[in-house]
């Protein structure tokens, strides 16, 4: 028997004998011992991702000034498209303001401004013409004759351009359509009723046509008118409400992602200076100076723009329209002056309208037309010494609480002022129709003389059409300046971001270049 030394077997470890059949199952949550286990492939796939992301990303100094760099353009492409779009919104936003919404609403102020006046000088007209021309009025009759001519086109004119205004609003469009209809009927009353006081005997036959348009207008045609101007008006409000909100909302967005761009370029900054070990790098920092300049330059178009809109809304606008429904009022009233003396038997009605109108102009709470001079003045003297001393309501106290600008004041103040000499005049009518000098009292109304009724009512109107211009020409300056910004400093703040881009990119090449 041979013995081979170094020969001896070792025994051979056990291995278990698994069941046939029977696959074997790790614990829960522990790998799957199995190669190609479909959670071993994801495991390993994601893996490898993050290790390509990190390589090409983040585990170099190159991969880093790159995502760097991405970081700050895609910033600034953001600001970029985030103040073109914040210019084009303003951009129209004035042009609705001015082209559609502040017309729309003084074109339904000028309408019933219109419809007020046409009455009022049919009335005159009916007065002035004596029996069928016979002891006419000759200067208040032709002054008479050429404003209701041109009323009459102002409404056609109105009526054209409300309809053109409210295409696609239902509503508007309706109302629009019945206005035109009901003038009509009303044109057709008032020339049946010219045409019978022309003729001998015809004064009853004019006067009872006078009454049924005079009705139509204050029952449909003036009521319509009035919701025209609210409709409009309350549209207006609307828009400048969205687009002061859009404003605000912008602004926060361009400081937001200003403030995200000037970060990323100040870790950029000091990353190149404690990798490189350079100071500064002269294009981040030329580029950082731009985006600056181009975020100061975003926040200032933005908070102009809505200041401006907020000016030409709320300082301005506002303003136009309590004048512009003082002036229709005023209208009004003065017509019902003519109608008080035309028509014996509506008197009393006619004077408790007058009174109704003057308190929308100048409210006085319980004031009667025997009071209402006397207290006008008392109040009229305490606000006079004291401006925060306002003891009435209605359209002049909205012109008073809403003083902006230079002058406006003064001009509102005059405006009260020839009012109450008008008012006064209103009396003296009362009291010499009351005294039976009919023929004085309508001479006193319908004169043009200095010192009569249509005199001073005419200084009254001037006075408001000064204090309306003045809101109308600030009106046109905010929304010109408005148009101002956005042409003056969106392009330098677009040129500045793009800078900033460009500077970033010659900033890095040089770095960039060390690597090759």
């Amino acid at each position: 028997m041979t013995i081979t030394a170094g020969t001896t077997r070792r025994p051979r470890p056990e291995v278990p004998v698994l069941p046939q059949g029977k696959a074997v199952v790790p614990p829960a949550g522990a790998p799957d011992p199995r190669p190609g286990a479909p959670g071993n492939r994801l495991r390993h796939r994601t893996v490898a991702a993050r290790a390509a992301l990190r390589s090409r990303y983040w585990a170099h100094v190159p991969a880093r000034l790159r995502l760097l760099r991405a970081a700050t353009l895609l910033l600034a492409a953001a600001l970029i498209v985030l103040l073109t779009l914040a210019g084009l919104a303003a951009s129209g936003t004035w042009n609705t303001v001015t082209g559609r919404d502040a017309p729309r609403t003084t074109s339904a102020a000028d309408l019933e401004l219109a419809l007020n006046d046409m009455d009022a000088q049919v009335a005159n007209l009916l007065l002035a013409n004596g029996d069928a021309g016979k002891g006419r009025l000759r200067t208040p009759y032709e002054k008479a004759l050429g404003f209701y001519g041109d009323a009459r086109d102002g409404i056609g004119h109105d009526l054209r351009t409300l309809a053109v205004a409210a295409q696609g609003d239902r509503a508007d469009e309706k109302t629009v359509e019945s206005l035109t209809d009901s003038f009509a009927e009303y044109q057709e009353l008032v020339g049946r009723s010219l045409e019978n006081d022309d003729r001998a005997g015809g004064k009853t036959s004019a006067l009872a046509d006078h009454r049924r348009a005079t009705d139509l207008l204050q029952r449909q045609l003036l009521p319509e008118a009035r919701d025209l101007v609210n409709s409009n008006n309350t549209v207006f409000n609307s828009e400048y409400t969205a687009a002061g909100s859009a404003l605000s909302a912008q602004l926060v967005a361009v400081v937001a992602l200003g403030v995200l761009l000037l970060a990323v370029l100040g870790l950029l900054q000091w990353y190149l200076s404690r990798r490189f070990q350079r100071t500064l790098n002269a294009g981040v920092l030329a580029a950082t100076a731009c985006t600056l300049l181009a975020v100061l330059l975003g926040t200032q178009l933005l908070s102009a723009t809505e200041a401006n809109l907020r000016g030409a809304r709320r300082d301005a606008f506002d303003s136009v329209v309590a004048l512009s429904r003082a002036r229709a009022i005023a209208y009004d009233a003065n017509a019902d002056e003519s109608r008080y003396l035309l028509d014996p038997q509506r008197r009393d009605r006619y004077a408790e309208s007058f009174l109704a109108k003057s308190q929308e102009l100048y409210g006085l709470k319980g004031a009667t037309l025997s009071t209402y001079d006397a207290r006008l003045a008392a109040t009229w003297q305490a606000y006079r010494t004291d401006h925060h001393d306002l003891r009435f309501t209605g359209e002049f106290r909205r012109e008073l609480d809403n003083i902006t600008f230079g002058g406006e004041r003064a001009a509102a103040e005059r405006t009260v002022e020839t009012y109450a000499v008008y008012q006064r005049d209103d009396r003296r009518i009362r009291a010499l129709l009351a005294a039976g000098k009919e023929r004085e009292a309508v001479e006193f109304c319908m004169g043009w003389e200095p010192g009569t009724s249509n005199a001073h009512f005419e200084a009254w109107m001037d006075a408001l059409d000064k204090v309306t211009a003045i809101n109308e020409r600030h009106f046109d300056g905010f929304a010109d300046a408005g148009r101002s910004d956005v042409t003056g400093l969106l392009p330098w703040a677009l040129g500045a971001l793009l800078a900033a881009a460009a500077l970033t990119v010659l900033g890095l090449r040089p770095r960039f270049a060390e690597f090759r």
